[in-house]
């Protein structure tokens, strides 16, 4: 399996103006934890994560008397400076951002994860975000292939996933932000929110509807009963 198989590919963007109270409210409402800061032309500029926020207040310093500054690292104090000081996603972003790209493996992708101690990764193409791959879906590609995770997606399996994912962004009722997608020798795994009982049915039948799909997994979480923090 490689990145494009398991992706989120609708992300929750911002652009490097965007105020960090935003951000945060951001955060709250999708859930999420991180998000990618991009330029009109979708090149990644940085991200923003929980911990830039969280860390906002530890990053301040004492004032340092002027030998210090004459003698130490005013580049370093600056910066600090700036992500504890600053409003917008410019400011506390984190600008060395490591990608892969749709043909990455979901093998380097884990090993990139652990070496890197990051939580998530954008995919990118020619440059531009085009998904993000996080430890979840890593977890979710393993609880539904388990040991064949490591062997490739199938023409097939990748055929309706493509197929699946086109028809939901066509359909207003379907938010694909919050979804995400696997399928495995033919049976489709939902993952992710839905806010009805409704909602869940239509995600289940527009999968049945899917040529090639075998079976529909269920693992979607009601957005009322979805513990917070995940």
């Amino acid at each position: 399996m490689k990145a494009r198989d398991i992706m989120t590919t609708k992300v929750a963007t911002v652009g490097p103006d965007m105020p960090v109270s935003a951000i945060a409210a951001l955060f709250l409402e999708r859930r999420i934890s991180a998000v990618p800061v991009i330029d009109d032309d979708r090149r990644i500029l940085g991200i923003v994560s929980e911990g830039d926020l969280m860390r906002r207040g530890e990053t301040e310093r004492p004032r340092s008397s002027w030998w210090l500054a004459a003698f130490g690292n005013t580049e370093e104090l600056a910066r600090d400076f700036t992500k504890a000081r600053g409003q917008r996603a410019k400011d506390v972003m984190t600008r060395e951002v490591v990608t892969v790209t749709e043909e990455t493996p979901i093998t380097t992708i884990a090993e990139l994860l652990e070496k890197r101690r990051i939580k998530r990764v954008p995919v990118v193409r020619d440059g531009r975000i085009v998904g993000i791959v996080s430890r979840a879906d890593l977890l979710r590609a393993l609880a539904v292939r388990g040991v064949k995770s490591m062997v490739p997606e199938t023409q097939g399996d990748r055929a309706i996933r493509d197929q699946l994912l086109a028809l939901l962004k066509r359909e207003p009722w379907a938010d694909t932000h919050f979804l995400n997608i696997l399928v495995s020798e033919g049976v489709v795994h939902l993952w992710g929110l839905v806010r009805s009982e409704a909602e869940r049915r239509a995600l289940r039948v527009a999968a049945e509807t899917v040529p090639g799909v075998l079976g529909v997994e269920d693992h979607l979480h009601l957005w009322q009963s979805l513990p917070s923090g995940l």
